[in-house]
């Protein structure tokens, strides 16, 4: 177990982020639904991150191929941190999404950072299973995040929740400052001017890397696919879960903890199962699960009807997101997954943004509920062309030798 010593560390601290990160989702969004009532409002919520994405990832990744990844974390999360204490003494709402921004902003440098770092760190034969680990760990911080929210609203309001999620990413920073440094920057990188001409340079790697591996481009669109139509689609569930099914923020939590209890339960069956479950299998009927359930979701007519769907899109997309970042892990060299990462996602979050709005507007003037079903099986016919995508004889060898 010594070389599991340093994952568990990094799981631990993804897990105190994790739960802060439940408990200033839920407050800002019943922050932003108070005072607006509105689902449109929410969904301009929803696309602050992608639009950061689209501002940022184009030259993000050349910055985090060519740094110290463990202390730009570090740096972000004590960033983040004072960014979302400073929230609850902002004036008014137009002020709050310009912070929410700012934070968003830092973490869409986060999340490609903290990848090539997981990648450094996590031999490939241990990358399913910590992958799985990891899916535990933040279905955790569903179950914990909703509850540790509903309490401190009891005690206080939204904005005591927010502090919270301030100490969390101050502690996650802590955290990370144990683990051991895994880049070996030489004086040349070091000595790199951060320009133009690198930027484009990069970009033209990326390019040619994609075209003659186009394979492992294709499952990565394919991946990026799936979190476009989760996010748009998440974007309604609140205003569906409150509006139209009538569900207190009392049951809203429970569904919430239900939706986690769903990824623990997919996690350890992953994470127990990790050697004798193929990785195309998880992201083929992974990913057409996940669209089942949401069409169960927006199928519903009250709370009970909606807790099977739920549970199904938390079980299904633990083995969906296992397949697909070990895949990811495994194919993308760690030397250049920084920028491939980084441009692709200013793509996807262009997306995002485009159906995110699409689908707010349209349930505004239409119905949630039409519009989420409509949603929801545009996300199923994706995953038929995931399953398509990796599933048969040549595609198996392929997932069973690897490409890195």
């Amino acid at each position: 177990m010594g070389s599991w010593k340093y994952p568990f560390l990094l799981l631990a601290g993804i897990g105190v982020s994790n739960v802060g990160a439940w408990v200033y989702l839920i407050a800002l969004n019943l922050i932003i639904l108070n005072e607006t009532g509105s689902p449109l409002a929410i969904a301009l919520l929803y696309i602050l991150g992608p639009i950061a994405t689209i501002c940022t990832n184009g030259w993000a990744g050349s910055l985090i191929d060519r740094v110290n990844t463990r202390r730009m974390m570090v740096g972000l999360d004590i960033f983040r941190a004072l960014c979302i204490a400073s929230i609850p003494l902002l004036p008014s709402l137009i002020y709050v999404y310009i912070l929410a921004f700012v934070i968003n902003i830092g973490s869409t440098i986060f999340q490609p950072t903290s990848m090539v770092y997981m990648t450094k760190l996590i031999p490939e034969e241990n990358r399913q299973r910590f992958n799985a680990l990891r899916s535990f760990i933040n279905s955790c911080g569903s179950l914990i995040g909703p509850a540790v929210a509903g309490l401190l609203f009891w005690m206080g309001t939204p904005y005591t929740a927010i502090y919270v999620n301030a100490a969390a990413l101050l502690s996650s920073a802590c955290i990370l400052m144990m683990l051991p440094n895994v880049d070996s920057t030489s004086k040349e990188t070091e000595e790199q001017r951060f320009t133009w001409d690198m930027i484009k340079s990069d970009f033209l790697v990326i390019f040619n890397f994609s075209k003659n591996y186009a394979y492992i481009t294709k499952v990565y669109l394919l991946f990026s696919g799936t979190s476009i139509f989760m996010t748009a689609i998440d974007s309604l569930e609140a205003a569906y879960a409150k509006g139209v099914l009538s569900i207190s923020d009392t049951n809203y939590g429970f569904l919430l903890s239900v939706f986690g209890t769903g990824i623990i339960i997919g996690s350890i069956i992953n994470s127990v199962f990790s050697k004798q479950l193929a990785v195309n299998l998880l992201i083929g009927y992974g990913t057409i699960f996940t669209a089942i359930g949401y069409i169960v979701f927006y199928s519903s007519s009250g709370f009970i009807s909606a807790v099977p769907g739920v549970f199904l899109i938390g079980f299904s997309v633990t083995f969906a997101n296992t397949g697909y970042l070990t895949f990811y892990q495994n194919h993308v060299p760690v030397k250049m997954m920084g920028r491939f990462g980084s441009i692709f996602s200013v793509v996807e979050a262009g997306f995002v943004v485009v159906l995110t709005i699409l689908i707010g507007l349209a349930a505004e003037l239409t119905s949630i509920r039409l519009v989420g079903l409509i949603g929801s099986f545009g996300f199923f016919f994706l995953g038929l062309l995931a399953w398509k995508a990796v599933i048969g004889a040549k595609r198996k060898e392929y997932f069973k030798k690897g490409f890195s």
